[in-house]
């Protein structure tokens, strides 16, 4: 699979950003994955911010973006969302959006290691 991410840019703090992430599978891909967008600050390990499994569209978060982050899919288009509201000068990041091939449900969010597919990434900066 092929992921693009699109929609970074900089923000002044509380505004908002929608990123983007557009899959391209092939015909080998499972039916079954989670989609998860990551973010890695300068210094700091990647942490995952929020994922969306396939199977029963259950979503999840990192407590440091619930309420103010909301990840979405459009099937039709292949493409998962992660739209940022009230956004930090903590949240500056580069955000990834990665893919995990296996059936997911219940609430949790799976392991990073679990993801091996992976975009480039998009950069959000946000100003204080």
């Amino acid at each position: 699979v092929q992921l693009v991410e699109s929609g970074g840019g900089l923000v002044q703090a509380g505004g908002s950003l929608r990123l983007s992430c557009v899959a391209t599978f092939d015909e080998n891909t499972l039916d079954d994955y989670a989609i998860g967008w990551f973010r890695q600050a300068p210094g700091k390990e990647r942490e995952g911010v929020s994922c969306i499994f396939s199977f029963d569209g259950s979503t999840h978060y990192a407590d440091s973006v619930k309420g103010r982050f909301t990840i979405s899919s459009d099937k039709a288009r292949n493409t998962i969302y992660l739209q940022m509201n009230t956004l930090k000068p903590d949240d500056t990041a580069v955000y990834y959006c990665a893919a995990a091939f296996k059936y997911y449900t219940g609430n949790y969010f799976p392991d990073i290691g679990e993801f091996g597919d992976w975009g480039r990434g998009t950069q959000v900066t946000v100003s204080s």
